[in-house]
Parts: C-alpha cells; sequence; structure tokens
C-alpha cells in the first residue's frame, strides 16, 4: 500500500475510497475493508489501485491487501470526514506553541480525532508517493502537542459538532510561497516563469545540468540589474587577487559591522575566505555550511556555483560536488544582496564550516576580506528548486503522493512570503484551487481560507500596504468561488509577532466557514464583508453583508480604521455604524474615488458583526 494508509488513519465517508500501492507486474491484488474486497492487477510497472464503494461513517476497521500469497494489514481504520490543511508556519505552528497549549493538550484524548503531518520534502520530481512514510496519530496528551494548532481546532471543532470521525492532513513549510505548492503543469499558465520552470525540469533530469542552467539565467539577472556584475564575475574565481581587499571578521549584518563604507551600504558586498586542505580532508568534503546571509546570497568553492538562496532565516547549506575541492589553498567567495538594514553573513562564526560525508566539520576562517559592491535595490530571483521559494517542489514531494486520497475540504493559511506582490496572488490563489480540485478530481473541493494577520509597523497616516493588498487579495480569490470561505483573523494578530499564538480562534473560524461552505449549513460563512460605497447627498454610505443581525462598534461609538481616498491620496475619515451600514459624514468631495477600512499591516479596527465576527478590511470604489 501507499505510504499515507497507515495504522490510525481516516478514509473519507460517502465518496467511493481509493487504495493503491505497489506489486509485481502482473499481480492480481485484493483489498478488503468493513466487509468489502476489490480487485486490481498491477501494472508493467508495477503499479496498481482499486475502487472501494463509499462508506458511512464507522469503524475501527482493518484495511488489508493481498497479492501473489502475502497479505499486508494496517489497522484502526476510521471512516469519516478528512481535512487537507497546507501553508506556511501559521499553518504548520504546533499546538505545543499555541495558546492554551498545557490544558487543550493534555485533555484532548479523543479515538474520533486523528492526524498526520507530512515529512517535509522539496523535490524537482514529481513523486507517486512519500519518500519517508508519514504516521497517523490518534489525539491524546502524548500525541496532539505536534498536530497543526490551526487545523486541530477546527478539527475538532468540526467533529463535535458533527459526530464522526475526523483526520486532518497538515502539508505545510514555513516560510513557502505559494508557487511552491502548485504543480509546475499549472505554474506553466502564468506569466514569466516558463524558463525557471525549464530549469527546475532540467534539475529533475539532470542535477548539473540543472545547476548550469541556473548560472545562465542568475547571471542573465545580474548583468541587467547591475552594470558592473559582469566585471565583478571575476571576483568569484580562484584565481583572482584579493590581497588589496580589506579584512572583516563576520558577525551580522554590515550595518551593525562599524565599517564606515559598510554602515549606510544598501546593495551588494563580497566575501572570500581561502581553507587548507588535504588530499583526505578534500575528498571527504560533501556541504558548505555558511550560516544565515541576509538576504540574498550567490556562492562559489574554486570558482564553481554551487548555490545560491534568498531568504535571510535559511542557514545556507550548499552540496559541493566531487572534485571541486583540492589538496592545498581553496577559496570560498560569497556575493551578498543586502536589503535596507544592510546584509552579511549574520551567523556566529562557528556555524560556517565544511562538512565532510562522517558528518565531521572543518571550520572556516573567522576573519574573511570583503569589497564593496553596487549600490543596489533589488531582490534576486531564487533558485527555482530550492524551498520554501520554488516552483512546484513542494506540491511535488507534499501534495502529488496524496493523488487519489479524498478530503472533505482543503485550509489554507499561507500569504506572508507572498506579501508584495498582491495583484499577481489574485490570480495565483484561484490558481492552486484549480491545480488541487484536478489533482485529487474533486471539482467542488471546498477550500478554507485564514486571511492573513495583523503584523507589522502601525499606521499613525493612511498609506500603502503590503499585507492590506494581500488580504485584499484573499477576498477576492474566495467571493469569486463558489466553493470557498474565508477566516477573517487580524482582531487576534500581534503586530510584534508573524506567528500569534492565539490559533484556537481560527481553527473556530474556519470551522465556521466549514459549516457553511462543505457541510451546506444555512449560515453566513464569515462576518461582515463591504459590498458597495455610495454616495448619500455629503456622506459615503458603505453597505455590509452578513452582519448577523447589525454592526456594532467597540469601546466607542464611531468606527475607526475608514479611509477616504481622493486617487492614491487617502486621509482618515469619521465613521458611524447604522444597522447594516456604515456611514462617513462629508467625505463625499466631488474628487472622492474610493474607500478603504483596516488599510494597514497591523490595523487597529473595532467594527463586528452582532455575534462578535470582525468586519473583512477592504478598498471599494465609489460610486
Amino acid at each position: 500500500m501507499a505510504a499515507i494508509f497507515g495504522d490510525h488513519a481516516v478514509l473519507q465517508r460517502g465518496q467511493p475510497i481509493a487504495i493503491w500501492g505497489k506489486a509485481p507486474a502482473g499481480s492480481v491484488v485484493t483489498v478488503q475493508l468493513n466487509g468489502e474486497s476489490v480487485l486490481a492487477t498491477a501494472d508493467g510497472g508495477g503499479k496498481w489501485r482499486a475502487r472501494l464503494p463509499a462508506m458511512a461513517a464507522g469503524g475501527p476497521y482493518a484495511l488489508s491487501v493481498g497479492a501473489n500469497g502475502g497479505t499486508s494489514t494496517v489497522n484502526d481504520i476510521m471512516i469519516g470526514d478528512v481535512f487537507l490543511c497546507g501553508g506556511q508556519s501559521n499553518m504548520e505552528l504546533p499546538m505545543a506553541q499555541a495558546t492554551n497549549a498545557a490544558m487543550d493538550v493534555a485533555f484532548s484524548a479523543s479515538p474520533l480525532i486523528r492526524f498526520v503531518n507530512i515529512p517535509r520534502d522539496s523535490s524537482a520530481v514529481r513523486l507517486d508517493d512519500f519518500k519517508t512514510v508519514p504516521q497517523w496519530q490518534v489525539a491524546g496528551a502524548q500525541t496532539t502537542g505536534q498536530a497543526s494548532a490551526v487545523c486541530y481546532h477546527m478539527a475538532r471543532a468540526l467533529q463535535r459538532r458533527y459526530e464522526v470521525p475526523v483526520g486532518f492532513v497538515n502539508a505545510s513549510w514555513g516560510g513557502s510561497t505559494i508557487q511552491s505548492w502548485i504543480s509546475g503543469a499549472s505554474m506553466r499558465k502564468m506569466a514569466g516563469y516558463a524558463q525557471a520552470l525549464d530549469v527546475v525540469d532540467q534539475y529533475a533530469a539532470d542535477a548539473a545540468a540543472g545547476m548550469r542552467a541556473e548560472e545562465v539565467r542568475q547571471q542573465a539577472w545580474w548583468e541587467t540589474a547591475d552594470p558592473q556584475a559582469r566585471a565583478q564575475r571575476a571576483w568569484a574565481g580562484k584565481a583572482f587577487d584579493d590581497s588589496a581587499w580589506p579584512v572583516m571578521q563576520p558577525a551580522g549584518r554590515w550595518n551593525e559591522s562599524g565599517i564606515g563604507a559598510l554602515s549606510t551600504h544598501r546593495g551588494v558586498a563580497w566575501f572570500r575566505t581561502t581553507v587548507e586542505l588535504t588530499a583526505q580532508q578534500a575528498a571527504a568534503v560533501t556541504h558548505l555550511l555558511l550560516g544565515q546571509v541576509a538576504t540574498a546570497d550567490t556562492t562559489w568553492v574554486n570558482g564553481v556555483r554551487v548555490g545560491a538562496n534568498t531568504n535571510w532565516w535559511t542557514g545556507r547549506e550548499y552540496a559541493v560536488p566531487r572534485g571541486v575541492l583540492t589538496p592545498g589553498r581553496n577559496v570560498v567567495a560569497v556575493r551578498v544582496l543586502g536589503d535596507d538594514q544592510g546584509g552579511g553573513l549574520v551567523s556566529p562564526a562557528g556555524q560556517r564550516a565544511l562538512r565532510t560525508a562522517d558528518g565531521a566539520r572543518i571550520a572556516l576562517p573567522l576573519r574573511w576580506k570583503y569589497q564593496v559592491g553596487s549600490q543596489l535595490s533589488a531582490t534576486q530571483p531564487p533558485t527555482p528548486w530550492e524551498a520554501p521559494t520554488s516552483l512546484g517542489t513542494l506540491y511535488n514531494g507534499m501534495i502529488a503522493p496524496l493523488q487519489g486520497y479524498a478530503f472533505k475540504l482543503a485550509a489554507w493559511y499561507q500569504g506572508e512570503a507572498n506579501a508584495g506582490a498582491a495583484r499577481e496572488y489574485r490570480t495565483l490563489l484561484p490558481l492552486l484551487f484549480d491545480d488541487w480540485r484536478q489533482t485529487f478530481a474533486q471539482p467542488d473541493l471546498p477550500f478554507l481560507v485564514a486571511q492573513l494577520t495583523s503584523f507589522g509597523a502601525v499606521s499613525t497616516t493612511p498609506g500603502r500596504s503590503a499585507w492590506a493588498e494581500l488580504r485584499q487579495a484573499q477576498s477576492a480569490a474566495v467571493r469569486n468561488d463558489p466553493h470557498a470561505g474565508l477566516a477573517v483573523t487580524f482582531d487576534f494578530g500581534d503586530r510584534s509577532d508573524i506567528h500569534p499564538s492565539q490559533k484556537a480562534i481560527v481553527g473556530q473560524r474556519l470551522a465556521r466557514a466549514a459549516r457553511a461552505v462543505a457541510y451546506g449549513e444555512k449560515i453566513t460563512p464569515g462576518g461582515p464583508e463591504a459590498v458597495s460605497a455610495s454616495r448619500s447627498g455629503e456622506d459615503v454610505v458603505i453597505r455590509f453583508a452578513n452582519t448577523n443581525g447589525g454592526l456594532r462598534t467597540y469601546s466607542s461609538d464611531t468606527a475607526i480604521g475608514f479611509e477616504v481616498c481622493e486617487q492614491d491620496a487617502c486621509r482618515y475619515a469619521r465613521a458611524t455604524a447604522e444597522g447594516d451600514t456604515v456611514r462617513l459624514p462629508g467625505a463625499a468631495t466631488v474628487r472622492a474615488s474610493k474607500v478603504r477600512y483596516g488599510w494597514s499591516d497591523a490595523p487597529f479596527i473595532n467594527l463586528f458583526s452582532m455575534d462578535d465576527l470582525p468586519a473583512s478590511g477592504f478598498e471599494l470604489d465609489l460610486n
């Protein structure tokens, strides 16, 4: 059987149940579950797939597969509702780190709630099965702490309401972009990705060829972005004479180094060091470790490009091809592209080393040569097979192997890594919906989206907000999909922590959306949503849907966070809630063109429905 079928698994009720795996070519395979038995035949490659009839909720059962006189059995199988939960770190955050974890985990035991965390795997090749076998677990004091907190709270709320077994599959990766979770075939529908996707395919077929193709792609970008890139490329070489370069001991961002030339530098800086190796050491080294680099780097060993990364929080670990290192002197060169806070090799020096096949480490020198490069405000393209900012590789390794498993719904909590690209996200999120629905052959698979929370700088004047724009993109994708629901979360965010620990509220709001979208209850899926803004004399009147009995404001008789704009010039506006509308007195000036609400990375808001759900932030044209 495929790796996803294990002890304690939950299979989706009310839908035909697909079971698949591998057996000797031509084998007749017998699959048995809950009194039902079906046959399948392994194809020439040994793959087989069987289809059991739909079943009602129940269990526990044994699932057995027999072929060629042998039988494999997994036990304690339940039939119920199965949820697929995906995204980045706020979906990944475990119950052990969530608010009230001690109590929630200690009293979580329930044979009717199960979960499985899909092991992290970024693959350039679409996988038929998981490389590492996922382990289904039953909720309890010793296990629940490992479960996705958001997904657990959603599942617990739905299990209590519908009183059937539930299981959730958590496939998430902190810091991941949405492009990582969409298949390469679907990503090719997007303009601008063909070349990078071609490189991923080359890398999948031949890693060395893929590396060379990526070096060409990256160098073309650099020569467009930086006029000095072509000449400075020589600085990566082993033979380059860096004797005139100054020396420093990297230990943080360069704007904190006290070096005048670097203190206000925004752009490129180069770092070089040498390491002496014996013949035995040179043959044994497999990886170069640099720790964290802010923000993006490209790294060479003896003039051979070994890797690049664009995520400052990711420790650099680059494979060094055999034969690149030699006995005697070896050179490591790193080109760093910083940001507004500077850049550099930011980890402690002890994290920079060469690692051998047996795990031994050869420390790199404490002091490095450096040279200030071009002033440059640009974003280096990510290496397209490197998670978490890859193209399709998390889909390949963590979603594709689930093809055939049936789900009641999918829950998605992601977007932080795509903030700043909201316009593209308006296309990418619906593309993800379509891609997963096609993968699982469930064209109406309900999708629940946890909207970005509140994080970052507060606003004292109206202005642009990358997070507000991303929230608007999420709202638009859900609004335009009849099988999607939205959970607004920014009233329970933490402006100083991108990972707010209050996950119970998020899970409960996703569960409410599920009741409407996936279970068909005649309730609103969420809270107030602005649907129109129009002039009424000298005032602007904004009409809301889903107010669930009317709008109300907390801690004031006015609603805060509203803005009226004349094109891109916005100002705060006084606002009062009246039934299902909000009125902005005197805001309907001749040049007023749009209105906004909660338009900030970390907005302060106080407009809620009568049943305590926050109004979603928005930007609306004024009619």
